[in-house]
């Protein structure tokens, strides 16, 4: 059985820092394409990050280029997304994927709230 489990959402104030991880198991993670994507209050799903483990390639929207950061731990089975100089517009559920932005995304995660707000 597949399971991406999210963590590390929280509040935050604007300009600082939140971590995100996602647990997976069920599948070969080590060579996975695995992203992130977000949903803020009242909009549609937007997608933040890919990684292409198996060509070392990671790519980001213009949204958040510059400042977040996603990478895996393959010993570990996760993946994250470091995210600096958060700002309100950041606010959001964040799901971590399988697959994505080019190829459709298989799995889904239950997802993480990031508020960010003074």
């Amino acid at each position: 059985e597949v399971q991406l489990v999210e963590s590390g959402g929280g509040l935050v104030q604007p300009g600082g820092s939140l971590r995100l991880s996602c647990a997976a198991s069920g599948f070969t993670f080590s060579s996975s394409v695995m992203s992130w994507v977000r949903q803020a209050p009242g909009k549609g799903l937007e997608w933040v990050s890919t990684i292409y483990k198996y060509i070392s390639f990671t790519s980001y929207a213009d949204s958040v280029k510059g400042r977040f950061t996603i990478s895996t731990d393959n010993a570990k089975n996760t993946l994250y997304l470091q995210m600096n100089s958060l700002k309100s517009e950041d606010t959001a559920v964040y799901y971590c994927a399988k697959g994505g932005p080019t190829s459709p995304y298989e799995y889904w995660g239950q997802g993480t709230q990031v508020t960010v707000s003074s």
